[in-house]
This record gives structure tokens, C-alpha cells and sequence, in this order.
């Protein structure tokens, strides 16, 4: 959940039933302290049935005085604290939902493994569940690119990264609810940290 006053910020624009038909933001004091300006709405949002999103903040651990959208269990500065997220989403409707990621702060040179998970960040780095499929399975082989949200990155000389997955399905009602950094890129890897993101559908 986003808290007013919390170091995030999210744009919402959404066109579809099951979805508010509004512009939504949540500003906090240090909105717009990312990169960019990271609580406008896109620009070529228009009437068109689909949903948009983009939201960003910076890290913090767990408990931390000012809460956080973003918690980094990292001890090893892979994720250090202020280091910030920008996550964003396009889903058309009844297909194709691209998702991008943009980083800054983080170790140069490391590479890190990325996913969508199913539920929200918590103290603990188990508490936002397993990764989003499209085709939910217990067999190892469905952990792939192709049935889940992959956005694996190596950072840069300057510690900043970026990716984007895009699929031709999207996301099931209230079952995608954050993105998970690992420690290596790839299917697993120690969860370093989270960002509480409100993914959207289209009907």
C-alpha cells in the first residue's frame, strides 16, 4: 500500500471495468526526486480501453522511519538504502501488457534478476510470494520469460539499469502486487528487495 507522506509516487490511468475510469496520483514530499519527472501520467493516454501505470520510490529497510513502497533486505550494498525504482505498466485491452523497470543507485557492474511477484512487500523477503505466471504450475519449467514478467539488468558504470518485458496476455485481477530484485539474474537468486507496485488489468 502507498502511504501519503511515504517515499513513493504513482500515476494511474485506467480504462476498463474492473478498473477506476479516473486519473489517480499519490505525491509524497520527495516525488519527482528520481531521474525524471515520475508522477505524470503518460502522455499518449487517451480514451482508448487499456490501463497505465507508472510509479517509483526510493528504498529504505524494513521498519524504517520513514516508511517505504520500496524495502531493501540487502546488507551487501547491492541495494542500498535511497537507491530508487521507477516501474511502470501498458496493458492494452484483452492483450499485451508491457512492463518497465528503471534504476539508480545501485552496485555498478552487478547483474540482477527481476520479477513480478504475486503479493505486496513485507518486513520479511518471503512476503511477496512467488513470481506472477501467466499459466500457473508447479513445474520448475514454467518459471521462464515467457510465462512470467522477467526483467533481468546488469547495472551500469553509474549504478543505473532499465528493462521491459512485454507479453500478448495481461495480468489477472489482484494477483501481480510487486517486483522483487534478486541477486542474480536468471529464474531465482536471493531476494535483495521489493517494491509494492499496483498493477492493473484489462478487461
Amino acid at each position: 500500500m502507498l502511504l501519503a507522506g511515504t517515499l513513493a509516487s504513482v500515476a494511474l490511468t485506467a480504462f476498463t471495468a474492473g478498473t477506476s475510469d479516473a486519473t489517480v496520483s499519490a505525491d509524497s514530499a520527495s516525488a519527482g526526486s528520481g531521474p525524471a519527472d515520475s508522477a505524470s501520467t503518460d502522455s499518449d493516454s487517451d480514451s482508448a480501453p487499456g490501463y497505465r501505470m507508472r510509479t517509483d520510490a526510493r528504498f529504505a529497510p524494513p521498519g524504517a522511519f520513514v516508511p517505504s513502497a520500496a524495502v531493501t533486505y540487502d546488507g551487501t550494498g547491492l541495494v542500498p538504502p535511497a537507491a530508487w525504482i521507477e516501474v511502470s505498466q501498458r496493458s492494452e485491452e484483452r492483450g499485451r501488457t508491457t512492463v518497465a523497470l528503471r534504476v539508480t543507485g545501485l552496485k555498478a557492474g552487478h547483474a540482477y534478476g527481476v520479477h513480478v511477484h504475486r503479493d505486496p512487500c513485507g518486513a520479511e523477503p518471503a512476503a511477496a510470494g512467488g513470481h506472477y505466471q501467466h499459466r500457473p504450475s508447479t513445474d520448475p519449467a514454467a518459471a521462464n520469460p515467457e510465462n512470467e514478467v522477467w526483467l533481468d539488468f546488469t547495472a551500469d558504470d553509474r549504478g543505473e539499469g532499465g528493462a521491459s518485458a512485454r507479453h500478448d496476455w495481461n495480468f489477472r485481477r489482484g494477483e501481480a502486487a510487486s517486483v522483487v530484485l534478486h541477486a542474480e539474474p536468471g529464474g531465482a537468486g536471493a531476494r535483495l528487495a521489493c517494491f509494492t507496485v499496483p498493477f492493473g488489468w484489462a478487461g
